[in-house]
């Protein structure tokens, strides 16, 4: 969705790449750092934050330019924009439209804000999370993750 304001387009379409939409209001930067996208990185990438919905009021929109998203990333992204939607955009045209899914598991994903946790010591443990329906619940110390997950997002 491009709006045109007083001077034009607000945010240019993409040729070929992906556009995350029904990002929940506020997180787009955390949606870039999920995706390692830092600014000193290649893409181009837009950005619009806070942008009215009509179906959640206000939403935030990632455009990246040349660049699919893998499953893994999609994953993360639905930890923090459950109703987010991955569009993939070929000769300026959607060619894909997908909301993301809720992973019943993560590995490697999410790090365990339990200091005492196998995956915090010098133990070879990946982090393992099982979803739930109030948060994630760490599967070796059984510590609950409820608020601010992008902040335990590797």
């Amino acid at each position: 969705m491009t709006r045109k304001g007083p001077e034009g387009l607000l945010i240019s379409p993409i040729r070929h790449g992906t556009v995350i939409d029904h990002i929940t209001a506020g997180q787009a930067l955390n949606v870039l750092r999920i995706l390692g996208i830092t600014g000193t990185t290649s893409e181009e990438v837009s950005v619009a934050t806070n942008v009215a919905s009509g179906r959640v009021g206000k939403k935030d929109i990632v455009k990246i330019e040349n660049r699919e998203l893998r499953k893994e990333e999609v994953d993360r992204i639905a930890l923090i924009a459950p109703d987010a939607t991955i569009n993939i955009i070929r000769e300026y045209a959607v060619v894909e439209k997908k909301g993301v899914e809720h992973p019943r598991e993560l590995l490697g994903v999410v790090r365990c804000p339990n200091p005492g946790c196998i995956t915090n010591t010098a133990e070879p443990a990946r982090s393992r999370f099982i979803v739930v329906r109030n948060g994630l619940r760490c599967h070796y110390c059984d510590w609950l993750i409820s608020k601010e997950i992008a902040e335990h997002i590797l």
